[in-house]
């Protein structure tokens, strides 16, 4: 994740080591995809302000592109936020594309067992 993670507007680059090691299950689920098929954008506008507003943008090669924001005027809260929010957005894409997943597909295994 380290390679594919871009820091946008708001964010210093020595926040990195930080941002990573806080991303931990991020990064553990980001795992399943080839690593140049995976581009992460963090930005912060307003920073440090009641009206601060975190975006993290992913683009994932076959999944699309899936945006988690936050609104949490902490800083690390809404670092957990949009991770969190990401990783149930991805649990949620590749929940939909696995035939098991399709109860029609499970239904018609069933009836041929």
């Amino acid at each position: 994740m380290e390679t594919s993670l871009r820091l946008g507007g708001g964010i210093d680059a020595d926040e990195r080591p930080g941002i990573v090691a806080a991303w931990s299950n991020l990064t553990k689920r980001l795992q399943s995809f080839p690593p140049d098929a995976v581009e992460l954008e963090l930005s912060v506008k307003e920073r440090a302000t009641p009206s601060q507003r975190m975006v993290l943008e992913a683009r994932i090669a076959r999944s699309g592109r899936l945006v988690a924001t936050s609104e949490e005027p902490d800083f690390d809260r809404a670092l957990t936020e949009v991770r969190d929010d990401l990783i149930r957005q991805l649990s949620s894409a590749k929940n939909r594309t696995e035939p098991r997943n399709r109860r029609s597909l499970r239904e018609t295994i069933r009836e041929h067992e």
